[in-house]
């Protein structure tokens, strides 16, 4: 993957400016350490930091092509799963190509159809083509959005980039936070509502969006959404297709020019992906097939089983890797690189998030770096096939707000009140709950029960999922890894968005459907295994750290924490040596521990940011 950015602006010559585009475009090096590229014309200024993945000797960008009287540039972040056929049509069609990437796959495909383009596209991407002749501006992002692209708009001036950090490198765009920022970081966080972008003045293109920035303005459209329609097939016939999809987009993904791994959990998806890709090593002769698992020191001894993690992974990892004969690669750290890295988490994302669930995944990608470029993962499943716990718990479902944050008034009750006067947390979230609701594509005829799943699968789709992916690439692309995510493929999506609850859950299993899908691809004992999530650390010396961390900052006067929080209550809290947050407060991982690192992390953000409330 790589980083892009870019700076248009109407009332000014930016060839005067090249430092402030260099500046901007460096803020990304770490998501492209391969190499780096400016292009500037009178209005639009183009940056590229680029992680070698496909052609690496001819793939350099900015690109720029003449077709005729026009000419087109253009910065990427992704891949296209279906470029080599899109060549093909493109060759037909009289083009001609000069390089083996899919960069100028997609830039011909631009230039042959347009802003419709998009609609042939099928793969990860965050892209921004500039026509000289119309001086116009194509911004786009892919269908889940699993790649970012974030923007500023204001008056005649665009700024946008893959992460934050590039916007708020220039200097006319200052590091401000509202009511709504505040909300969404105290009460929706590490969540954020889709588009929104925290800071003030700053947006994030919304998964399946497009946009055109020109001397009218900025225009934006959907041009792709979920769609509800009949299901027309049984279970035998679901099986097979979700079988055939997952099978098809998993070959695609892994076509590379560099080395590819997979992340084995051991638990449903990252075991399917893993053995689709050992049988395509096995049959393409590329020898043993790299696998990485993370875990923690003496989490064995300090390991309690709960609903939402209900047995550890590393038996099952090491059942899969004799299995498959993949050579694995067992990596584990300790409390004390897990609490730093809560620190370099921040700065991956520019806001707080997931605290070590961030900062392990950092840690591990950082080690899986070391051997490979490109990584597969199973991320997406649990939204798309319903394998969450509160997709089955009763509570869950007739929460009247987000399932995986049910703990919000217990998250207020540790606010300032002034800050909860201001940004009014509970009626925020529940507005977003709404708003979220409200969108939902509804199919005539469905029963009320049938109604509430389809709720919940797209609650989970453009709600949940979103978090998880921004940590997916944050995490990873801070050290310069691409990894790839095959559930996310909008095909198998759509497909699956329409089969019936009781089809999904066949067998009275969560996920059902996908282990009819995987028989025979995976051993028996595998394929029933219950779900558990990515690893956490359960030693206590991790929550002693964080505990000492929250009362440092807390005796700290100048701590720019300290206004927005109940320090009275957030001490008492951490000065316990009982844990009122057991339960997860977001997700399944984040309980008490956690609490304490996001606080750390949102002190850590306001300080290092030198964020203004406005």
């Amino acid at each position: 993957m790589c980083g892009i950015t870019g700076w248009i602006d109407w009332r000014k010559d930016l060839t005067g400016y090249p430092s402030i585009l260099e500046n901007m475009t460096e803020t990304l090096h770490l998501r492209g350490p391969d190499a780096s590229g400016t292009w500037i014309s009178q209005h639009c200024a183009l940056g590229h930091r680029r992680l070698s993945v496909m052609d690496p000797e001819n793939g350099a960008q900015p690109m720029i092509r003449k077709q005729g009287d026009y000419t087109y540039t253009i910065v990427y972040n992704g891949e296209l799963y279906n470029a080599p056929e899109l060549k093909k049509e493109l060759e037909l069609r009289g083009h001609h190509f000069r390089t083996t990437c899919d960069t100028e796959v997609l830039l011909v495909a631009f230039i042959e159809w347009g802003r419709a383009c998009v609609d042939r596209l099928n793969g990860i991407f965050a892209f921004a083509a500039w026509n000289d002749q119309e001086q116009s501006l194509y911004l786009v992002r892919d269908r889940l959005g699993v790649k970012p692209l974030f923007y500023s708009h204001q008056n005649s001036v665009l700024l946008f980039g893959s992460e934050p950090k590039a916007i708020l490198a220039h200097p006319d765009f200052q590091a401000e936070v509202g009511a709504e920022g505040l909300a969404e970081i105290f009460a929706v966080g590490p969540a954020r509502t889709p588009g929104h972008g925290i800071y003030r003045n700053m947006s994030e293109l919304k998964p399946g969006q497009c946009a055109i920035f020109d001397r009218n303005g900025l225009s934006i459209r959907t041009y792709w959404k979920l769609e509800s329609q009949p299901h027309p097939d049984d279970v035998a016939a679901t099986a097979l297709q979700v079988q055939q999809l997952l099978s098809d987009t998993a070959q695609r993904q892994l076509v590379s020019d560099v080395p590819i791994c997979t992340l084995l959990s051991g638990g449903l998806d990252s075991s399917a992906l893993t053995s689709l890709a050992a049988e395509h090593y096995k049959e393409s002769g590329k020898g043993a097939l790299h696998t990485f698992s993370v875990d923690y020191k003496d989490n064995d001894k300090h390991f309690k089983a709960n609903l939402f993690q209900p047995n550890s992974d590393a038996p099952w990892i090491k059942r899969m890797t004799e299995h498959l004969g993949t050579e694995h690669h067992y990596i584990e750290f300790d409390t004390p690189e897990l609490v730093e890295s809560l620190k370099t988490a921040v700065f991956a994302r520019d806001t707080p998030g997931m605290a070590d669930v961030d900062g392990s995944l950092y840690l591990f990608c950082r080690e899986i770096k070391k051997e490979a470029t490109v990584a597969i993962s199973g991320e997406a499943a649990d939204e798309i096939f319903g394998g969450y716990p509160w997709f089955h718990n009763e509570e869950a479902l007739s929460a009247n707000t987000f399932p995986w944050s049910l703990k919000l008034p217990n998250r207020v009750d540790l606010l300032a009140p002034d800050l909860v006067d201001w940004i009014k947390p509970v009626e925020y979230v529940s507005n977003r709950y709404q708003q979220a609701l409200s969108e939902v594509p509804r199919l005539a005829g469905e029963t009320q029960q049938q109604n509430r799943m389809r709720e919940m699968s797209y609650l989970n789709i453009t709600r949940f999922m979103p978090t998880l992916l921004d940590r997916k690439d944050r995490m990873s692309m801070a050290v310069g890894l691409e990894v790839r995510v095959p559930f996310c493929d909008h095909r198998l999506v759509e497909y699956v968005w329409n089969i019936p609850w009781e089809i999904k859950t066949s067998g009275d299993r969560e996920k059902g459907i996908l282990r009819k899908a995987l028989k025979g691809v995976l051993p028996d004992d595998v394929l029933t295994r219950k779900k558990s999530p990515y690893p956490k650390t359960h030693n206590p010396n991790y929550l002693t750290a964080v505990r000492k961390w929250v009362l440092e900052i807390l005796d700290d006067p100048g701590s720019p924490l300290l206004p927005f929080i109940d320090v009275k209550k957030i001490r008492a809290l951490a000065s316990s040596d009982t844990n009122d947050f057991d339960l997860p407060w977001f997700g399944q991982l984040m309980t008490g521990p956690q609490l304490f690192a996001y606080l750390a992390q949102v002190d850590m953000w306001l300080r290092n940011y030198k964020i203004s409330i406005r």
